[in-house]
């Protein structure tokens, strides 16, 4: 059985970093695409960063570019999240996803196209 944990999460002040972390159990790590979502207060979840199996494919939404950055490292089954610069607008329940894919350089922006979901981890960033 896949589980995903995200740790890491928590209350920042505007401008400060986090990096939140996803640990991946019960299958092998390299053949999962991995990606961060986000959801608001009262919104919808939404993707914030994707990243292909080999580390070579990475997404980033409009709204996140250059402030966040994804990577993995498969000798840890981790993939992380490390956000600089936050802003108000950035806290939500930060969720990791899996998904199995044979194509090492595809990444992948639905939630719909992901097979298994952590439990989600707080960001928060007080106006």
């Amino acid at each position: 059985q896949v589980q995903l944990v995200e740790s890491g999460g928590g209350l920042v002040q505007t401008g400060e970093s986090l990096s939140v972390s996803c640990a991946v159990s019960g299958s092998t790590f390299s053949s999962y695409a991995m990606g961060w979502f986000r959801q608001p207060p009262g919104k919808e979840r939404d993707v914030v960063a994707t990243i292909s199996r080999n580390a070579g494919g990475t997404y980033y939404a409009d709204s996140v570019k250059g402030r966040f950055t994804i990577s993995r490292d498969n000798a840890k089954n981790t993939v992380y999240l490390q956000m600089n610069n936050l802003k108000p607008e950035d806290t939500a329940i930060y969720y990791c996803a899996a998904r199995t894919t044979t194509f090492v350089t595809r990444y992948y922006l639905r939630s719909d196209e992901y097979h298994y979901w952590g439990q989600g981890t707080q960001v928060t960033v007080p106006s």
